[in-house]
């Protein structure tokens, strides 16, 4: 696929992103929901996944139906911990737009393997039934779409693209409690400041991954 064909469909995407969120009205917040609920769930799964890197471990998780949620994690390294909730999920969406852009064949396989996390966090870091459910839920329809249809590539572009959008247009609100929380483990900076910084890690994740498909694409 050529690199013109790579930037056409991320901007019909994002076009497409981007309409829904600001001219959609009501129909457009119930088609970007399920973003919303994907992108807190990367949000915690980062918790979750940092906090295991940091030598702890998770107790449960827990999607809410509004959009919010939370990781209830123990030990390890708690500054760690804080920041793979934002930073963790602006990675996540980097690595499954890539991948789907640059990689068709393995765009199904991604589709199971979130599928599988899902369904993983929502048994084994079960917190209630709606938000198992939720997971299940959206984790079914992955791989039905997956089995069903040829569109799993579109899907994890749009995915992935629509989580990077949303996590840095909401990153004056999205990780305010994870920046108080940071502040307080790391006080080089306060908590405004320290929002700018990883506002500024997500672009430069987002900068470095387009840059990183030109040079594969035209190697």
């Amino acid at each position: 696929m050529k690199i013109s064909g790579i930037l056409s469909r991320t901007i019909l995407f994002l076009a497409l992103y981007l309409g829904l969120f600001y001219f959609g009205g009501e129909w457009g917040r119930r088609i970007l929901y399920p973003v919303r609920i994907f992108v807190t769930f990367l949000h915690e799964l980062g918790h979750g996944l940092a906090a295991i890197a940091g030598g702890g471990s998770v107790d449960s998780i827990q999607i809410n139906a509004d959009g919010s949620g939370w990781a209830r994690t123990m030990n390890g390294n708690r500054a760690l911990t804080i920041m793979g909730g934002y930073l963790g999920s602006a990675l996540f969406g980097n690595l499954i737009f890539f991948i789907g852009a640059r990689a068709k064949k393995l765009s199904r396989n991604l589709m199971y393997l979130i599928a599988f996390a899902m369904m993983f966090t929502g048994v084994v870091w079960f917190n209630s039934f709606q938000s198992s459910g939720m997971l299940i839920l959206f984790a079914l329809s992955l791989i039905f779409f997956a089995l069903k249809t040829n569109w799993s590539r579109e899907i994890i572009m749009f995915l992935g693209l629509a989580s990077i959008a949303f996590i840095i247009q909401d990153f004056d609100v999205g990780p305010s409690s994870d920046l108080a929380a940071y502040a307080n483990e790391i006080p080089v900076f306060s908590a405004n400041i320290w929002k700018y910084i990883w506002l500024f890690i997500a672009i430069l994740f987002c900068v470095l991954n387009i840059r990183l498909l030109i040079k594969t694409e035209n190697a």
